[in-house]
């Protein structure tokens, strides 16, 4: 019952409390009040705002992240795409480079048809067989490629072609135990016959016993019998064998073409006979007068 007398006293107290109010700051005396209300307040202003700027920096630092991340993705992408194309320059470097040593060996060898010029056959497989390992090369029939034709590279022999496919063929190695060549060493110009073996390095056989060759010896071919060109570098005497029961002394070579690694080579179609060693003329007696 009291409540309800005091009610209609409320309003006229909140007024009349406005007012003084109003009138006490109009007055300047609510200054500290306000001071004191704004001291109070700040603290949560401040650190709305510093969180308001933290949260703003995590998501332009969690940007950055993102936007580092895709560049360091694009960065190896470019990486690895130069890398790769480092290395095709350098394979073309590479191939390049024995096209240059074959160019030079053609150009050295103006008495020998290449067809063209020169052949150049990329080897494209090896047989299965152990013993005669015959390679491969990407060029037959279509190409103008016989059986018996010289293989070269600027090293030296590798070989005849032996196979002729359309498109292919195989060339005989010098290191194939069916394979002989007519060969002589460089300085001693002592004949032999140079024959492949199974597993073992090719010996030159059938040499003269009365002709001194030595170790470090160069062999080439002779040209006889028409097969290969005379003056193609064949291998290195790395042992002489020399048995005074038998009749003719041997000798290891070791070949100057590498044909593990042997990519190029050129097949030579034709080239010059030689021609005949003639006798010295015998002198005829002076007719006496």
């Amino acid at each position: 019952m009291q409540h309800l007398r005091l009610r209609p006293l409320i309003l006229p107290l909140v007024i009349l409390g406005a007012i003084l109010i109003i009138s006490l700051d109009l007055a300047g005396y609510l200054g500290p009040v306000n001071d004191i209300i704004h001291t109070a307040l700040k603290p949560p202003a401040i650190l709305l705002t510093e969180a308001k700027t933290l949260i703003g920096g995590g998501v332009d630092a969690v940007r950055e992240i993102r936007t580092l991340r895709q560049r360091n993705a694009e960065l190896e992408d470019l990486a690895n795409r130069l890398t790769v194309e480092n290395l095709r320059l350098a394979e073309v470097e590479t191939e390049n480079e024995q096209l240059r040593t074959l160019l030079a060996f053609a150009q050295t060898n103006p008495s020998y048809d290449y067809r063209g010029g020169q052949i150049i056959a990329r080897v494209i497989g090896d047989s299965a067989s152990p013993f005669t390992h015959p390679i491969q090369i990407d060029l037959g029939e279509q190409h103008g490629i016989e059986e018996g034709m010289p293989v070269v590279t600027d090293r030296g022999l590798v070989g005849r072609i032996f196979n002729v496919y359309p498109r292919t063929s195989d060339i005989m190695l010098i290191t194939d135990p069916r394979s002989s060549v007519n060969v002589m060493t460089q300085a001693s110009r002592a004949p032999g016959i140079l024959r492949g073996r199974v597993g073992q390095l090719p010996i030159m056989e059938l040499i003269p016993p009365e002709i001194e060759i030595s170790v470090g010896e160069i062999i080439i071919t002779s040209g006889l019998g028409g097969h290969f060109p005379k003056g193609l570098v064949v291998g290195q005497v790395i042992e002489v064998q020399k048995n005074d029961d038998l009749m003719f002394q041997s000798a290891i070579i070791q070949p100057t073409v590498d044909f593990d690694r042997m990519e190029l080579v050129l097949v030579i179609t034709s080239f010059p006979a030689e021609a005949p060693e003639t006798a010295e003329p015998t002198p005829q007696p002076t007719p006496q007068q």
